[in-house]
């Protein structure tokens, strides 16, 4: 049974490639599909690197408008600078600042920010709010935590979000099981663990609080990973699902923040006290949050391309840079446990690539006639084009599939590889 199905697959393959429309039981290629053609080697080579330098672009804005984030925030928050109170009430204006300019692209260049499709009220409310809701707690745990716990202390348990951005990649299959990646993973987690080592405190309510928003965060980005993969819903554009989810996000840390930081208070302090420094202290809040916009769209755009782990990784690669910076120009100390632990993370980021690489050229990838990728979205594979663009990836399980884990549904059904597997991101 087994052999003839692969015989068949076989078949299919061989006639949509050749052309070949003399077996009456496949339809041959239409005038707009001609050209379509498995990806050669050198193909797939070229295509991972085009890929790869525009991820980097992509990774390079979002180091850059977080690192601008950083230094408001620090000067935002210290009590020897500006010293406001309330960083969640801050985050809440930041989003319905977001929810602005989203909405601004999404009706100025509506055919580039403005999918054909809109969220129904049953979609919206089982799965952009879940998302939303994760987020707002992800936050609001993480800046309640710090009250009780040291920084390091936090950035050690916050390393951790990678092991639940990877349990919610497999769980959502968003990522294919395999011991490969969980060995890699287990690798860049130890090394961040010792890389951000130190003698430290325990608290057990600030480490519950820490850990429950790790769970959470990696929870929400998966989340997000299947809101931008939802082309039905109309969020397979970043700043089309920033425009859906900024309300709701903003909502509810409003209520969070509200909750935490005690509204009636924060109103009556000297940054709400006349007009001058009401507008001032409101241009403070709402003016960054332009720039938390362009790094949340450069966040989204990169779970897009790649994934939520490469994403997580790219941040792990961003910590590296910063503590690695850090010591090199500003002096900062390093014991030999924690250059040890960033040793060992360079080496697993490293590997981490390597892996994303090698599924990369393994993979079935269908191209048209200029050499593009051919995805089940684009527009002109209708009817009988879509099918037999099907017919180009229909191929039995591998030997190392077997070797690396059970085979996934999405595995064992027809579709195009033009998924995460050829968008490997390059560190």
């Amino acid at each position: 049974m087994i052999d003839g199905q692969r015989t068949r697959r076989s078949r299919c393959l061989f006639v949509t490639l050749k052309h070949q429309d003399a077996d009456d039981t496949l339809r041959p290629l239409s005038a707009r599909s001609e050209g379509l053609h498995l990806a050669s080697l050198a193909e797939k080579k070229r295509l991972w690197w085009r890929n790869a330098i525009i991820n980097l672009l992509f990774i390079a804005s979002w180091f850059f408008f977080a690192t601008l984030l950083s230094v408001y925030n620090k000067w935002m928050f210290s009590p020897q600078y500006y010293g406001f109170p309330a960083p969640l009430f801050v985050t809440t204006m930041h989003m319905f600042v977001q929810f602005a300019l989203a909405s601004f692209l999404r009706f100025t260049w509506p055919q580039h920010f403005r999918p054909k499709s809109d969220p129904k009220p049953r979609d919206y409310g089982t799965k952009v709010v879940p998302t939303s809701i994760a987020t707002g707690l992800d936050i609001g745990f993480s800046n309640l935590s710090l009250k009780t716990i040291t920084l390091s202390f936090y950035t050690m348990c916050k390393s951790s979000s990678l092991i639940f951005v990877l349990f919610f990649a497999f769980l959502f299959r968003l990522e294919r099981f395999t011991w490969t990646l969980i060995g890699v993973i287990a690798l860049i987690f130890a090394g961040v663990i010792l890389m951000v080592a130190t003698e430290t405190s325990f608290v057990l309510e600030g480490f519950l609080l820490v850990m429950s928003a790790s769970a959470l965060g990696g929870l929400r980005w998966s989340l997000t990973q299947v809101l931008l993969k939802d082309k039905k819903m109309g969020m397979d554009n970043p700043a089309a699902t920033i425009f859906w989810l900024a309300p709701c996000m903003g909502i509810t840390l409003a209520i969070v923040s509200a909750a935490i930081e005690s509204w009636g208070t924060l109103f009556s302090t000297k940054f709400f006290q006349g007009l001058g420094q009401i507008a001032w202290t409101t241009g403070c809040l709402t003016a960054p949050g332009v720039i938390a916009f362009c790094m949340v769209l450069s966040e989204f755009y990169i779970i897009h391309r790649t994934g939520i782990l490469p994403m997580s990784i790219a941040g792990i690669a961003k910590e590296v840079s910063t503590i690695t910076l850090s010591a090199w120009f500003f002096g900062d100390k390093l014991t030999v446990l924690n250059m040890t632990g960033v040793g060992i993370t360079v080496c697993g980021i490293g590997l981490f690539t390597y892996h994303k690489y090698r599924k990369s050229m393994e993979s079935t990838v269908p191209l048209d006639a200029h050499g593009n990728p051919v995805s089940e979205s684009d527009e002109y594979l209708e009817g009988g084009d879509a099918e037999e663009t099907a017919h180009l990836t229909e191929f039995p399980r591998s030997e190392e599939d077997d070797e690396d884990g059970s085979m996934s549904a999405e595995r064992s059904r027809p579709s195009l590889s033009s998924g995460h597997e050829n968008r490997a991101i390059a560190l």
